[in-house]
């Protein structure tokens, strides 16, 4: 095995600069190496040399690939690129991990999955926010502990009345995806994760465009999803929301959580005295992002367990795609991969 892992990063954007944080957590991870930066703009790679003064930066995608210092793709780039350049590195032997969302469809995903196994190459998405603090201390009341039994209802919330940036490409659905792939990506990944060996049944989509008629992204988007216990989870973005709801909002067989911002909220049949109690539970210790790239190199280098499996970021990908053909066709649908993959979902 070697010694490093030579990453090179594609797409060096200056938009929340999210290529400069993944250079760094290359750089702050044991058994990964910076070798290099990859942006059409010339002025991109300029500032991405000043940050990392010993990199190589290319301008072309096909000339980095070519580098025999190249292991592992890193792509930050717009979400309609996610598919074809991660298939591109992947069919030239390199490992691959990309920005979430994953891709835009399903399709595009399973080519991108074929390709990797393919060469025998790794694929992993970003989805660093499982280690947030907020959904991390959520995961261990609900799924490690069972704090509330059983869960049979989730409702999940994130927006509010904000008009978008027309000149973004975030708001435009043909390369962004919709509106409901960027946040979307993250809450459906870790809805997904508080109801682990469960298969989705069916999803109802409600996708609604009234007001911001300036942008190409839709104004509201819902995700009615059913599981086979008989839970269901209704996922809610919003950019024409006048009012909000707390961002987590579950009842369980044993009591309730609620995301009261800063801390959860736990009532059910705990009793103090003869008085029934409520808890009161911060977000626990800080979000840990870098984690998802020191288990990268402990993958790559000493065989152990992915983190971030692409048949995982695969059924996120699902969600986003049925949801708004359910509402283009006006009733639910069932999701594409789940019975593929029931045996992944159980065991993952």
């Amino acid at each position: 095995m070697p010694e490093n892992i030579r990453c090179g990063v594609i797409g060096y954007g200056g938009a929340f600069n999210m290529g400069r944080a993944h250079a760094e957590y290359i750089t702050q991870t044991e058994g990964l190496e910076l070798m290099g930066v990859c942006d059409l703009d010339a002025s991109r790679t300029q500032a991405a040399q000043q940050d990392f003064p010993h990199i190589k930066t290319f301008n072309d995608v096909d000339e980095m690939l070519q580098s025999p210092d190249l292991d592992l793709a890193v792509i930050v780039l717009p979400h309609n690129l996610h598919a074809p350049v991660a298939i591109q590195c992947a069919r030239a032997g390199k490992h691959v991990i990309v920005e979430k969302p994953m891709c835009i469809t399903v399709d595009e995903a399973t080519q991108m999955i074929e390709a990797s196994r393919a060469a025998g190459k790794m694929l992993s998405v970003f989805h660093n926010r499982r280690q947030d603090a907020d959904y991390r201390t959520l995961r261990e009341l609900v799924v490690a502990k069972k704090i509330i039994g059983e869960v049979f209802n989730i409702e999940v919330w994130s927006g509010g009345y904000s008009r978008p940036n027309p000149d973004w490409w975030r708001s435009s659905k043909q390369i962004s995806g919709g509106q409901f792939y960027d946040w979307g990506a993250h809450f459906l990944d870790w809805l997904l994760g508080l109801v682990p060996g469960q298969t989705m049944q069916s999803i109802t989509g409600h996708f609604h465009k009234r007001i911001w008629h300036h942008v190409t992204n839709e104004d509201h988007v819902q995700a009615i999803i059913k599981f086979d216990s008989g839970c269901v989870a209704n996922v809610q973005m919003s950019e024409i929301a006048h009012a909000g709801k707390p961002r987590w909002w579950l009842l369980g067989e044993k009591g309730a959580v609620v995301d009261r911002g800063g801390h959860f909220e736990v009532t059910g049949d705990f009793k103090l005295e003869d008085y029934k109690a409520a808890l009161r539970v911060p977000y626990g210790g800080a979000s840990e992002w870098k984690t998802y790239y020191t288990n990268i190199a402990a993958h790559l280098l000493r065989g152990e367990d992915l983190g971030v499996k692409p048949e995982q970021a695969r059924r996120v990908i699902a969600v986003l795609e049925t949801a708004e053909q359910s509402s283009k066709q006006g009733h639910s649908l069932p999701v594409p991969t789940e019975a593929e993959d029931a045996q992944f979902v159980r065991t993952n």
